[in-house]
């Protein structure tokens, strides 16, 4: 008797966290500057609608990205929710320095795969980074905060400067960020040319330097392949995800692309996948509305919201609730 062959989806992970980036990731890419109190009518939102991981703003000049420059105000009241963990990025030791005064719970620290990218975007290579982020690390310690800092591999798939970006020169700079002893790293793929074959080689190949210290996934819908690099990256047990509600986002570097991943059409997916989330959807929709009129005329992206959930996860949303 043939033995039944093991489910596919028997291994992926039964929860998934997802990140909220819109209010970072999402803002700095357009135009329009969304004040401090719809910010923090946004954070509320997404509070009440489960999400416990929300990337808040930046710590950058505000001549640079003014749309980002209240974070320390949004940050301030993003700490006042129980339970919610309220990240910032920051590009430099200066911004570092603020998000420690500021007791962030947690900063993410972009360093670009491309040596073309990191020079546009941060104005230093790779190494220099890395030189950056072990001054970062030191200031932590020295300071006694307990703010943890996660590196973001951007750019890990490819460049739309560069072009082509070799693994083993991801591989090299994770390495190059655990031996400075960062609490964890993520890759992203910041112009979306990843596809779900990339994806998991890629993963294999940092899963086997960075272990449990490879926490998160970060993809972009640039070219509509999003959700199957969730995927990939779920059948290699990665369990947290990047997202932004109404799919904003991008990179300046990709124009007219579209942005991160859509909350609402990723949560979409893990539930029809029987994957929890612990996120509402209709809350997930009814913030998704409050965005697009706060940023009209800005473009918006996903999927969900037009076609609504079919029947059948009515059911099991009810359910479960």
């Amino acid at each position: 008797m043939q033995a039944t062959p093991p489910s596919a989806t028997a291994s992926l992970p039964r929860r998934v966290v997802v990140r909220e980036m819109g209010l970072r990731d999402g803002l700095q890419s357009v135009a329009t500057i969304v004040p401090t109190a719809a910010k923090i009518e946004w954070i509320r939102d997404a509070y009440a609608a489960g999400e416990r991981e929300i990337e808040v703003g930046s710590f950058v000049p505000p001549r640079l990205l003014p749309q980002l420059a209240d974070t320390a105000e949004v940050l301030a009241f993003a700490q006042t929710l129980p339970g919610l963990r309220a990240t910032v990025l920051v590009p430099n030791l200066k911004g570092a320095q603020r998000a420690l005064e500021a007791r962030a719970e947690m900063m993410l620290v972009p360093l670009s795969a491309s040596h073309a990218h990191s020079l546009a975007n941060l104005r230093k290579t790779p190494d220099q980074v890395l030189a950056e982020i072990a001054r970062m690390r030191a200031e932590r310690d020295a300071s006694g905060a307990r703010t943890q800092i996660e590196v973001g591999l951007s750019t890990a798939f490819g460049c739309t400067i560069q072009g082509a970006v070799d693994p083993a020169e991801v591989v090299r700079l994770v390495q190059a960020v655990l031996d400075i002893g960062v609490d964890a790293v993520s890759l992203a793929d910041t112009v979306g040319y990843a596809d779900p074959a990339m994806v998991s080689r890629l993963f294999e190949q940092v899963l086997k330097v960075a272990g449990e210290r490879l926490v998160a996934a970060h993809f972009h819908d640039t070219r509509g392949l999003g959700l199957a690099n969730v995927y990939a990256a779920l059948q290699l047990g990665i369990a947290r995800f990047d997202a932004c509600s109404a799919g904003i986002g991008g990179c300046p570097h990709a124009p007219g692309a579209s942005g991160n991943v859509a909350t609402e059409d990723l949560v979409y997916m893990l539930h029809s996948m029987g994957i929890a989330t612990g996120l509402d959807f209709d809350r997930l929709l009814a913030l998704r509305a409050k965005i697009v009129h706060w940023l009209a005329g800005e473009p918006t992206h996903g999927t969900i919201w037009k076609a609504g959930l079919p029947r059948t996860m009515k059911a099991m949303e009810a359910a479960h609730a």
